[in-house]
């Protein structure tokens, strides 16, 4: 049986990426610190005898007993809200503990893949983004804390397949949304979904005019597994390449739940990328992989979800005090 070590167990892919390499027969090691990840995500799979969790934080030094196959760190606040709060946090579990989960994956052997992200090209000047393209991020913007951790993270996963000759695959995601989103943490679906259903006018920023692509979750993770099992060590883009207005997205959403709600703006965060569009032309040639999961029905399922949520964590925000991991 294969093993195989997932860091971010507890958080939104994390949780699926656990359920998926289950379902593919392997002994899975869920790691997670619960800064951000929840356990509701995985507590179904805690009678599950090919799975085990550890609550630590991989900015720590990380000890797994036995071998490993696989290791995927997908350890990171993932959300505008989230590393605003946490920034050294985030940058930390991006450098350290990206070179201490390398020093892990040396040691047994293990194939490594890092999860990078779409925010690594900043706002693009090229449009739709190839693994081609070096970026446009501004390195000390409020951002950037979250922008140059994902690149860092690259850039040390290819020293270490370069000068060690492990194996690695790096996958660039692109926005991805589906059940078991965190509501109310500054991204655009969860955060629409949650004023929809609270009957809350949506909150635009800016004039609406930029552009995101949004996948779901199952065509998400496919793409993930594939890359994993592949001989492709470069980056790879892994995103739906449908690209929408965020203007149009909100109208979708106040049909999608039936209410009427109106559209209000507010100014745009610093350094908010203006156009978000994967090319995928890589992703279709070496894994044979594409989205097949269209909007309305992933936007279906996702609500679905939501609507599953009771009045007190709809209404919730998230109250946790980062303040003091903030400071180490």
């Amino acid at each position: 049986m294969k093993r195989t070590l997932i860091t971010g167990a507890a958080g939104f892919l994390g949780s699926h990426l656990c359920d998926r390499f289950i379902k593919e027969g392997h002994y899975v090691i869920g790691m997670d610190n619960l800064i951000t990840g929840d356990l509701k995500n995985i507590e179904h799979l805690f009678k599950n005898e090919n799975f085990e969790f550890y609550h630590h934080d991989v900015t720590k030094f990380v000890h797994v007993s036995g071998p490993l196959d696989y290791i995927l760190h997908f350890a990171s606040p993932a959300s505008p809200i989230d590393y605003l709060k946490i920034p050294i946090q985030t940058l930390k579990v991006g450098a350290l503990g990206t070179h201490n989960l390398l020093g892990l994956a040396k040691d047994k052997n293990a194939r490594f893949m890092i999860a990078s992200t779409s925010e690594i090209y900043g706002d693009p000047l090229v449009h739709p983004q190839t693994e081609e393209y070096y970026g446009n991020v501004n390195a000390i913007g409020p951002r950037g804390v979250y922008d140059e951790a994902k690149r860092f993270q690259e850039s040390i996963t290819m020293a270490y397949h370069r000068f060690h000759g492990l194996d690695t695959r790096i996958v660039r995601i692109f926005n991805t949304y589906g059940p078991r989103m965190r509501l109310n943490d500054g991204r655009v679906i969860p955060a629409f979904m949650g004023q929809a259903l609270r009957g809350e006018d949506l909150t635009v920023f800016g004039d609406g005019s930029q552009t995101r692509s949004f996948c779901f979750v199952d065509d998400e993770i496919e793409g993930i597994f594939r890359l994993l099992m592949s001989d492709y060590t470069l980056p790879m883009n892994i995103g739906n390449p449908h690209e929408i207005t965020i203007k149009e997205f909100a109208e979708e959403i106040i049909k999608l739940t039936g209410t009427d709600q109106k559209i209000v703006y507010k100014p745009l965060p610093k350094d908010d990328p203006m156009q978000r569009q994967p090319d995928i032309s890589k992703a279709k040639e070496i894994l044979g992989w594409e989205p097949k999961v269209g909007r309305a029905e992933g936007m279906k399922k996702t609500f679905e979800y939501f609507k599953t949520l009771s009045k007190e964590e709809l209404e919730k925000t998230d109250h946790r005090d980062f303040s003091e991991r903030n400071k180490k």
